[in-house]
C-alpha cells in the first residue's frame, strides 16, 4: 500500500514522508475543504496526493469552475512558520495525534502544538463558562480545576477571559491545555498574553488553524468541537442561555461525552444556561467529587476536604468513527441546503420540512457547513447563508 493510504477509518495510516505531510496540509488548506470533506476525500481516493488531483473535477461537478488547490509553496511556508514559532504539527493518524479525536468524523486533519505533547496522552476534562464570570463562578472554576488536576486529569479550556482563564491558572501545576480559535501563536484576547506564555512553558496550546490566523467568529465553534472532543466530560461553570459554552455542551453531547453543569441562582442570567442544561439532563456539579463520580471514580478516596481523590483515573479509549457518506452525496445535500438558505435567517425546523429529510440526517451536514464558514447560526434556531 502506498504511503498516505487509509485502509480503515478507525486506524488511519499516518503520513510517512515529508511529501505526504505537505500533501495533507495542502488538501486541508485548499478552498472549500473542511475537515469532513477532507476525510471523505481521503477515504474515496486513498491518499492526499490522489485527492488533490481529483479535487478540481470534484469542484467542477459542484459548480465551481477553474478551481485550484492550495499551492505547495503555501504549505511549505506554513511548515516553516511553525518551526520558527516552536510549534509541532500533529497529523491525523500519527502516533502523537490525540487518540480521543480519532473518533470524530470531522476530526482536525492537522493540529499545531506548542508545549508539552505528553499532556495529550492523559485523560482530560473541559471547564468552560462565562467571560464576565461572577466571583462565585471564578471560585468554583478554581476549585474544580484544582481538584481535577490533583485527580490526574488535564484541564482543557479555550483561553478566553473569565472561567477559562481561571481554570487554566488553577490547573497550571498539574496540567492544562488551551485550545485556540486562531493560530497557535496568535494570542486572543491580548490580555491573556502572559497566561498563554505560561501555558506554553508549563502546559500546552493547540490549534487547527494555519499559523498566523487571526480568530474570526466562525473559528470559535470549530475550536469548541475540539475542546469537547478532547475531553471525557465538559463541565459548564457559568453560561447565559445563548453562549459559546452551550455550543460546546451541544457538541459534547453529539460526540457522546458527559455534560455537567454547576447550578446557579434563577435570577442570575449568567446561570440560566447551566440551569437549562441540568433541566435537560446534565449532571449537577457541586464540586470535583461529583465530576469524578460521574466519570466512574466511585471508589476513590478523598482527603479531609472531600474533594481530592488519591488514585488517578484510567485514560479514555477512542470510540469508532461514524461511517462517512460518499463525497458526491454529501456535496449534493450541501447544495440543496445552501439553495434553501439566503442572507435572511431561516428557521432550522422549516429547512428540515422543506428538504423532507430526517433531522438526524441533516444535523451533521448543517454542522459541517457551519464549521466551514458557509452558513451562520443565529439565536432562536435560525440559519443564514454567508
Amino acid at each position: 500500500m502506498a504511503d498516505g493510504r487509509i485502509s480503515n477509518p478507525t486506524h488511519p495510516t499516518p503520513p510517512r514522508t515529508e511529501d505526504d505531510r505537505l500533501d495533507r496540509l495542502r488538501l486541508i488548506r485548499s478552498r472549500r475543504v473542511g475537515p469532513a470533506t477532507y476525510h471523505r476525500l481521503m477515504a474515496e481516493h486513498g491518499s492526499a496526493r490522489a485527492a488533490l488531483a481529483a479535487l478540481p473535477e470534484v469542484a467542477r461537478a459542484a459548480g465551481v469552475p477553474d478551481y485550484r488547490t492550495c499551492p505547495i509553496e503555501v504549505a511549505r511556508a506554513e511548515m516553516a512558520e511553525g518551526r520558527l514559532a516552536g510549534a509541532v504539527p500533529l497529523f491525523h493518524g500519527a502516533p502523537d495525534y490525540p487518540a480521543s479525536l480519532l473518533a470524530l468524523s470531522d476530526a482536525p486533519p492537522v493540529l499545531w502544538l506548542q508545549g508539552d505533547a505528553g499532556l495529550l496522552a492523559r485523560p482530560m476534562v473541559a471547564l468552560v463558562g462565562a467571560r464576565n464570570a461572577s466571583s462565585l463562578g471564578i471560585r468554583m472554576a478554581r476549585r474544580l480545576a484544582e481538584g481535577l488536576g490533583q485527580a490526574g486529569y488535564v484541564v482543557v479550556s479555550g483561553l478566553a477571559r473569565g472561567i477559562d482563564s481561571e481554570a487554566h491558572m488553577a490547573a497550571m501545576a498539574t496540567g492544562t491545555l488551551a485550545v485556540q480559535a486562531g493560530g497557535v501563536e496568535v494570542i486572543y484576547p491580548e490580555e491573556n498574553t502572559a497566561l498563554a506564555e505560561e501555558i506554553r512553558l508549563k502546559g500546552a496550546r493547540l490549534s487547527e488553524q494555519p499559523m498566523g490566523t487571526q480568530p474570526q467568529t466562525r473559528h470559535f465553534p470549530q475550536r469548541n468541537r475540539i475542546i469537547a472532543g478532547l475531553a471525557q466530560a465538559v463541565v459548564v461553570v457559568e453560561a447565559a442561555a445563548r453562549s459559546g459554552s452551550l455550543i460546546t455542551a451541544r457538541m459534547a453531547l453529539d460526540q457522546g461525552r458527559e455534560v455537567m453543569a454547576v447550578p446557579g441562582h434563577p435570577f442570575d442570567a449568567r446561570a440560566s444556561g447551566c440551569n437549562m442544561l441540568i433541566r435537560d439532563g446534565a449532571t449537577l456539579v457541586r464540586g470535583p467529587a461529583d465530576i469524578l463520580e460521574a466519570l466512574g471514580q466511585t471508589g476513590a478516596r478523598f482527603d479531609e476536604t472531600g474533594e481530592v481523590p488519591v488514585d488517578p483515573p484510567a485514560p479514555p479509549l477512542p470510540g469508532p468513527v461514524p461511517p462517512s457518506r460518499p463525497l458526491a452525496e454529501a456535496a449534493e445535500l450541501h447544495s440543496r441546503i445552501l439553495a434553501r438558505l439566503g442572507p435572511s435567517p431561516t428557521a432550522e425546523d422549516q429547512l428540515i420540512r422543506d428538504l423532507a429529510l430526517p433531522p438526524a440526517r441533516l444535523a451533521p451536514e448543517i454542522l459541517t457547513l457551519e464549521l466551514e464558514g458557509r452558513i451562520q447560526r443565529h439565536p432562536g434556531g435560525l440559519l443564514a447563508r454567508l
